[in-house]
C-alpha cells in the first residue's frame, strides 16, 4: 500500500485521514476489539512497525493502544480499544509476532487476558517472587496487601534425549553485567535450545511515575538505563511536551540531536569493548574501554554528568552549551573516533578475531521483520529501520544521518554496523555544533491534562515513551517502550545452532541491556 489513504481504507477507517497532516502527527484509530488481529496482520504487510503496547486503567476497564510508526512523511497510526471490566482481548501475536512480549507483560502487569496467546504467565513477575494474583501496575495495588503465596520455579529441559544437559548461564556475574538468565539445552557442544529468562529486578518505574512533576518523571526515566540514558529521557520529554502542546526552542532542538550523538558514539565504543572484551582480546578491549572513559569524561566536563543525567527538560534543555563549547567538544569527540577507528581497522585485518564472529550468531531477515528487531541488530540484518530519517524529531529533519546496514546478520556484520554508526556520529556532531541558532534552549511547557506519544532512535534501537498526564499536570500513565525489550524476543535465535564458547561473543554483539527490562 503506497499511500495512507489505501492502508487506512484497508483498516476501514477511511474517515479518520486528516485533510492535511503535521510532522511527527500521531493518527489514532479507535477501533471494536474483534476487528484488532485483522487491523494488525494489514499494518504487518504494509511494513509498519509496532512499537509497543500501552495499557491504561480507565472508566473501571482498561484502554489498549498500538502505536505503529511509518516510513518518512506519513504519521504514527495508533490503534485504540476499550476493555471491559473482566473482558478479553484478541491477541494480535498470531498475526504480529513482535506483539507477543507486550502482550504477555501486560498480561503480568495488569492482569488483563489475551485470547489465543500461545504462553501466559510467570514473564516479569517471577513465580517464585510473586504471588499469581498480584497485579502491581492496577491502580489498587499495594505491595503489603498482596494475596496469595509464591509457586516454586523449575527450570524446564527442552531437550529431552540421552546424554542432554540443561546449562544454567546467570543470572549473577562478574563485573557490572545486571541479571538475567540463559539456560541453554544441549547434548555436547552446540546450543540446541536457549531460553532467555530476565525481569529478575523489577523496578516498577511506570508505576513509580504515577503522580510525579514532568521534572521528576524524566530524572526517573534517565535511571532506568545509563547506557540509553538521554535518548531515553528526549522520548519521554517529547511525549510530555506533545500532551502539553508546548513547543522547543530551534537551538534545544539541535542541541538534543548533538547529546544524542554523543551519547551513541559513546554507547557503540562501549559495545565494541564488549565484543573484544568476548574474545579474550586483553589489549583491544582496553584501547576502547580507553576511548569509552575519554567520551565518558567530555560528557561530564560539558554536560555536567559523564551518563547526560539532568540535561533533558521538558520544553528543551536544562542549560545552554555555547557555539564554541560545541564546535570544541565535537572536535574532541571526532579525534576519539578516529582512535576508535584505527583500532577497529586492526581488528579487521586480524583472522583469529574476525573466525570468532563471522557466520555465527545469524539472525536473517525474515526473523528480524517477524519479531521486529530494532537498531544496529536489526539493520545487521537487513531491517532497516531508523527513527532519526523514518519520524524526524529534533534537529534530524535538517541534519539526516546516513543510516548504516548489512545483510549477513551475523555478529561481525552487527560489529560492522556498529563502528558504521560511530563513524556517522562524528561526521554529524560537528554539523550539529556549526549549525545551532541563537536562541534560548528551553521554552514555556505549562503542564496540563493530555496525552501524547515520544520517540527516539537510542543507541540500540527505538525508544518509544507514552504520557498521560492528569487535570494537576502531573504523571497519570508513563509507559516505557524501549529497544532491549523488543531486541531481546529474539536473542535465544542468534545462540541456538551455535557452540557454547560463541555464546558470549554473540551476547556481546546484541549490545543490549538487561535494566531496560527490569523498569
Amino acid at each position: 500500500m503506497n499511500t495512507l489513504a489505501e492502508l487506512l481504507h484497508a483498516l476501514e477507517c477511511d474517515a479518520a485521514l486528516p485533510a492535511a497532516i503535521e510532522p511527527g502527527a500521531v493518527l489514532a484509530l479507535p477501533l471494536p476489539a474483534a476487528r484488532l488481529p485483522h487491523a494488525a496482520h494489514v499494518l504487518a504487510r504494509s511494513q509498519a512497525q509496532l512499537a509497543g503496547i500501552v495499557c491504561e486503567q480507565r472508566n473501571g476497564g482498561f484502554a489498549l493502544r498500538y502505536p505503529f510508526w511509518l516510513p518518512r512523511g506519513l504519521p504514527w497510526l495508533e490503534l485504540v480499544i476499550d476493555v471491559a471490566p473482566g473482558g478479553t482481548v484478541p491477541s494480535i501475536s498470531p498475526r504480529l509476532f513482535a506483539a507477543d512480549w507486550h502482550e504477555r507483560e501486560i498480561e503480568d502487569l495488569f492482569g488483563l487476558i489475551f485470547s489465543n496467546h500461545p504462553f501466559l504467565g510467570n514473564f516479569v513477575l517471577h513465580d517464585e517472587v510473586w504471588p499469581e494474583q498480584a497485579f502491581p501496575m492496577r491502580h489498587d495495588f499495594a505491595a503489603t496487601d498482596a494475596d496469595g503465596a509464591p509457586s516454586p520455579y523449575q527450570p524446564q529441559q527442552m531437550l529431552q534425549a540421552e546424554g542432554a544437559f540443561l546449562m544454567p548461564v546467570g543470572p549473577v556475574y562478574g563485573g557490572v553485567s545486571e541479571a538475567g538468565q540463559f539456560l541453554l539445552d544441549t547434548l555436547g557442544e552446540e546450543i540446541t535450545h536457549c531460553q532467555t529468562r530476565l525481569f529478575y529486578k523489577y523496578r516498577g518505574i511506570e508505576k513509580r511515575a504515577e503522580g510525579m512533576v514532568a521534572a521528576d518523571a524524566l530524572l526517573l526515566v534517565e535511571r532506568m538505563n545509563g547506557t540509553n540514558a538521554f535518548a531515553h529521557a528526549l522520548a519521554a520529554a517529547q511525549a510530555i511536551e506533545r500532551a502539553c502542546d508546548c513547543s522547543v526552542p530551534a537551538r534545544a532542538q539541535t542541541l538534543r540531536s548533538f547529546w544524542a550523538e554523543l551519547e551513541r558514539l559513546r554507547s557503540h565504543a562501549a559495545t565494541i569493548a564488549g565484543l573484544c572484551k568476548s574474545t579474550a582480546l586483553a589489549v583491544p578491549t582496553s584501547l576502547a574501554y580507553q576511548r569509552v572513559e575519554e567520551l565518558l569524561r567530555l560528557s561530564g566536563r560539558h554536560a555536567g554528568h559523564r551518563f547526560l543525567f539532568g540535561l533533558i527538560a521538558a520544553g528543551g534543555l536544562a542549560f545552554d552549551l555555547d557555539d564554541a563549547a560545541a564546535r570544541e567538544l565535537a572536535a574532541q569527540a571526532q579525534a576519539v573516533a578516529r582512535r576508535l577507528a584505527d583500532l577497529a581497522e586492526e581488528l579487521l585485518f586480524d583472522n583469529s578475531f574476525i573466525d570468532r564472529l563471522e557466520e555465527v550468531g545469524v539472525i536473517d531477515a525474515k526473523v528480524a521483520q517477524r519479531y521486529g528487531l530494532v537498531g544496529p541488530v536489526g539493520r545487521a540484518a537487513g531491517h532497516v529501520s531508523d527513527l532519526r530519517r523514518e519520524q524526524p524529531y529534533a534537529a534530524y529533519a535538517e541534519c539526516t544521518p546516513r543510516v548504516a546496514q548489512a545483510a549477513e546478520g551475523d555478529n561481525l556484520a552487527r560489529l560492522r554496523v556498529f563502528l558504521d554508526e560511530a563513524a556517522e556520529s562524528a561526521r554529524l556532531l560537528p554539523l550539529l555544533a556549526t549549525r545551532l541558532p541563537a536562541g534560548t534552549v528551553r521554552g514555556a511547557c505549562a503542564t496540563r491534562a493530555g496525552a501524547g506519544l515520544g520517540w527516539s532512535e537510542a543507541p540500540a534501537g527505538a525508544s518509544t515513551c507514552f504520557a498521560r498526564l492528569d487535570a494537576d499536570g502531573r504523571i497519570a500513565r508513563l509507559r516505557l517502550m524501549p529497544p532491549a525489550f523488543a531486541n531481546w524476543h529474539a536473542y535465544h535465535l542468534a545462540a541456538e545452532r551455535f557452540a557454547f564458547q560463541d555464546f558470549p561473543i554473540t551476547l556481546a554483539s546484541f549490545g543490549l541491556s538487561m535494566a531496560e527490562q527490569d523498569r
